[in-house]
C-alpha cells in the first residue's frame, strides 16, 4: 500500500537528497504510522472511524488538499541547500508530523485498505484479536521496511547531488505536491 510513490514517497526522496537518509525515514515512518492506523481500521472493522471518515470526507480532504498546497509552496521556495546528515530533533519530529498528517487526512487510503483486505479475505473472523493483530504489525513492517528502501536509496544518490541539481529537484517535488493538493482538492467536486 506503501509503495506508489504519491506525494509523500515525493516528499521523502526530496528528504533523502536534501537532508539525509535519516530525515527521510522518520517521514516515512509518520507515513508507516498513519498506514498502521488506517490497517488496524480496516482489520479491526472499526465501523465509527470509518463512519467519522466517510462523513468528513470533505474536510479532511480540504485540509489534506492545502497542507500538499503550502508544502509544494514551501519546496519551490526552498533553497537549494545541502544540509548535513545530522539534524535537530525538532526537524524530525516536523518531518514525520508533516507525512503523517498527509496520510492521515488521505480518506482514501482507508477506502483503499478497506477494499483489498475485502477483495483478499484477509480478515474473515472479526472477533480474532490475533489476526487482526499480525496483519495490522504486517502492514507497519511492510510500510516501514518501504520508507527505509526508498530512503537509503534516494540517500545513497545523494552525494551525486549538486545545488543546481537541488533546484530543479525542489522545482519538480514542489510542482508535483502542488498538483496532488490540488487533486485532493479538486476530488471534494467529484461525486
Amino acid at each position: 500500500m506503501a509503495a506508489p510513490v504519491g506525494p509523500v514517497g515525493i516528499l521523502c526522496i526530496r528528504k533523502a537528497l536534501a537532508d539525509g537518509r535519516l530525515a527521510a525515514f522518520i517521514a516515512g515512518l509518520g507515513a508507516a504510522a498513519a498506514d498502521t492506523f488506517y490497517g488496524a481500521v480496516a482489520a479491526l472493522g472499526l465501523r465509527f472511524v470509518n463512519d467519522f471518515l466517510t462523513t468528513h470526507k470533505v474536510e479532511l480532504s480540504l485540509v489534506g488538499g492545502l497542507f500538499l498546497m503550502v508544502l509544494g509552496a514551501r519546496a519551490l521556495r526552498r533553497p537549494a541547500v545541502l544540509t548535513p546528515e545530522g539534524t535537530t530533533h525538532a526537524g524530525l519530529i516536523r518531518d514525520f508530523l508533516s507525512t503523517f498528517m498527509i496520510t492521515l487526512t488521505n480518506p482514501g487510503t482507508v477506502l483503499a485498505f478497506m477494499a483489498v483486505f475485502a477483495s483478499f479475505s484477509v480478515v474473515t473472523d472479526r472477533n480474532n484479536v490475533l489476526s487482526a493483530g499480525e496483519l495490522i504489525l504486517g502492514v507497519f513492517v511492510g510500510s516501514t521496511l518501504w520508507w527505509a528502501v526508498l530512503s537509503a536509496a534516494a540517500g545513497a544518490v545523494r552525494s551525486h547531488f549538486t545545488p543546481l541539481w537541488l533546484t530543479w529537484l525542489n522545482r519538480l517535488s514542489g510542482s508535483a505536491l502542488l498538483l496532488f493538493g490540488l487533486g485532493v482538492l479538486g476530488s471534494i467536486f467529484v461525486v
